[in-house]
């Protein structure tokens, strides 16, 4: 091997000028090779309008003269090499512009980058990590994503938990107290706020200048590999946030790389992006193509992620600042389709989940079927209407009873997923309990309603932390959440109720396994807007188990109230949000109830039953199996879940 062999090749200078080279971090930055006794460190960048390009670094005193980058081609590929091992060594790109200025900018491709308020790239091979998670990567592969549940724990890792002086947890001590506390609340996955380099904690990681380096506040790379190989191994996914249309300004960052627009728009009108102070990728551009989509293949390749929530889909699908309305950004939609093709032929079973909040058409159609091709698109019109819904006094709730129903008009025409988001706890939106009317007590059973009429909606579930405790604060980006509420009655026994409510969702096929299809629903009462009172059916695959759910959105309760059912027989109250373990008044129906053969709301059958204040109720026939005894007899027996089950 000789050092000429560490050179591109014109094939894959080609493709990424092309926008098509989707390994192109296997080329670009810092990477070391060996050649017999001898380590070698190439430096690999694009700079396409640059004069001259430079390595300074600790290891010449930052002083780029003697580490002059080779030009490869006229497109603006520079490269080094270097006659020794730099690993672990920082170092920035000295670019001279054409009009003179000397920028000191951080590798757009490095691994690893010095923890804020340090920028400096650091050198870092991710060849040698072991992973330990080939049942969980072989069982995904054999799951169908739209018919499992999912549950997500959305998480701000430097504010779920901090340590006692207030500093950040570390990756592994994250995960340490974090795996254990998802699997005890019955969560599937877990979302992380976006884990690029970002120099500013209060960006969240939304405004990135490192997106092949997951952020060293709480650690290096390989330990963030560990922190989800061991959610991996207790059977948990990990999805991420990802946010590929925009990127912050900072002077060390993607913004003027080389003294002009490289990675960005060229027109001002196309490129600044006024409400985040940050700039719009050029999305036309194939470089910058190359660099994002191999920049997704790189988060599924070298650190197993699960899914992308991928952030401002409608940035990219529509211009910025319009004046005259919606203006489609064709360079935007041909992106997401090609990137969402690349991704689900790389890996067929990683989720791209679209945080869209516009209509447009076909977002989780297939790209074959001329569709944008993702696997779930953020119902951002459910979330939206229910809150305002929950908001509105109850006495009032009858004049917006549009809010609930109107969901259901175009549930199936996406396949949704639905999301009490972080968004919606900050900048003086309140707290999800806060949200809630009414007294204290009020705001508990409210709640509970919400959560439970969101896990019986049709779609999956995204939940932010700290919802679970019933924090009457918004989130506090800079604090851990309220963990000193459990030590009280009404918030432990909502965080049970959170238990429970999963449990039951999971083990209750009716309620995910055909989410995404009109047959998984049917009203039963959608139009019982004086009294504010819904009722509605959820299917499986198999008759046997449709459920009855109402839902009272009201603060008056009903000792006898008709509804229809499917069928005859009997029926089983198995879940009740009013229940005193859950802090409810505890009007509950423990026996029995009998459906008579009288037709009503359409149904062929009719049920009286009690329902309470603010109460979220399932109801599900009587499951009967004959068991035979030793002396021949048949007993049949009721299958239900017990309220008491808590593991």
């Amino acid at each position: 091997m000789t050092v000429n062999t560490f050179f591109p090749t014109d094939y894959q200078l080609h493709l990424f000028h092309e926008g098509n080279f989707f390994q192109s971090h296997q080329l670009f930055g810092a990477h070391i090779f060996k050649n017999s006794d001898k380590v070698y460190t190439r430096f690999c960048v694009w700079a396409p309008n640059a004069m001259q390009v430079r390595l300074a670094g600790d290891f010449n005193n930052w002083n780029g003269e003697g580490y002059e980058l080779q030009k490869v081609n006229d497109e603006g590929v520079w490269i080094l090499i270097v006659n020794r091992d730099l690993t672990g060594k920082l170092y920035k790109y000295e670019i001279f512009s054409q009009s003179g200025e000397r920028l000191l900018k951080s590798d757009p491709f490095a691994f690893y980058s010095e923890i804020r308020p340090n920028t400096a790239s650091v050198v870092y091979s991710l060849e040698n990590y072991k992973w330990q998670d080939n049942h969980w990567m072989n069982r995904r592969g054999k799951k169908n994503p739209l018919s499992d549940p999912a549950i997500i724990y959305e998480v701000h890792l430097g504010s779920w938990r901090k340590k006692d002086n207030g500093e950040y947890l570390t990756y592994k001590e994250l995960a340490s107290e974090l795996i254990p506390y998802v699997l005890e609340h019955g969560f599937t996955h877990i979302e992380l706020l976006p884990l690029v380099e970002h120099p500013l904690d209060a960006s969240w990681g939304y405004q990135g200048t490192g997106y092949f380096s997951v952020t060293s506040r709480y650690g290096t790379p390989d330990e963030f590999r560990e922190f989800v190989d061991q959610f991996h191994q207790h059977g948990l996914g990990v999805i991420l946030d990802w946010v590929p249309g925009h990127f912050c300004k900072d002077a060390h960052g993607l913004y003027r790389f080389d003294g002009t627009h490289s990675y960005s728009y060229s027109h001002a009108s196309d490129r600044e992006n006024a409400v985040w102070g940050t700039a719009n990728f050029d999305l036309g551009k194939g470089e910058v193509q190359s660099f994002l989509i191999s920049n997704a293949l790189y988060w599924i390749d070298y650190f197993h992620i699960d899914g992308f929530r991928m952030d401002a889909v409608a940035n990219i699908i529509y211009w910025p600042n319009n004046t005259n309305g919606k203006r489609e950004n064709p360079f935007g939609i041909n992106f997401l389709k090609k990137l969402n093709k690349q991704v689900h032929e790389y890996d067929p079973h990683f989720l791209m989940i679209g945080e869209d909040s516009t209509d447009f058409p076909n977002v989780t159609t297939p790209v074959s079927y001329g569709g944008l091709g993702f696997d779930y698109k953020w119902n951002m019109g459910w979330m939206n209407d229910m809150l305002e819904y929950m908001e509105t006094p109850p006495y009032s709730r009858s004049h917006v009873h549009s809010k609930v129903t109107f969901s259901l008009l175009y549930a199936f025409l996406e396949n949704f997923m639905l999301p009490f988001s972080h968004d919606e706890v900050v900048h003086g939106k309140k707290s999800l309990l806060d949200k809630m009317p009414g007294d204290y007590w009020e705001k508990f059973a409210q709640l509970r309603l919400l959560l439970g009429y969101m896990f019986a909606h049709p779609g999956k579930k995204l939940l932010f932390m700290g919802f679970e405790l019933g924090q009457f604060s918004e989130w506090k980006d800079k604090e851990q959440l309220d963990w000193n509420l459990l030590d009280f009655e009404m918030h432990q026994k909502l965080n049970d109720y959170v238990k429970f409510l999963t449990k039951v969702y999971k083990r209750t096929k009716a309620l995910y396994e055909l989410d995404h299809l009109q047959d998984g629903f049917e009203w039963i009462d959608a139009n019982n807007s004086n009294q504010s009172v819904f009722s509605f059916m959820r299917k499986g695959k198999k008759e046997e188990e449709t459920l009855v759910v109402i839902c009272n959105f009201s603060g008056v309760s009903y000792p006898i109230y008709k509804i229809g059912v499917p069928k005859s027989g009997e029926y089983r109250e198995i879940f009740n949000s009013d229940h005193t373990e859950y802090g409810g008044a505890g009007l509950v129906n423990k026996k029995t109830i009998l459906a008579a053969d009288e037709p009503f709301h359409g149904q062929p059958c009719s049920i009286n039953l009690t329902i309470p204040p603010f109460g979220f109720q399932i109801i599900r026939p009587v499951k009967k199996r004959k068991e035979r005894k030793g002396n021949g007899k048949e007993k049949v027996r009721s299958h239900v879940i017990s309220r008491r089950e808590r593991k």
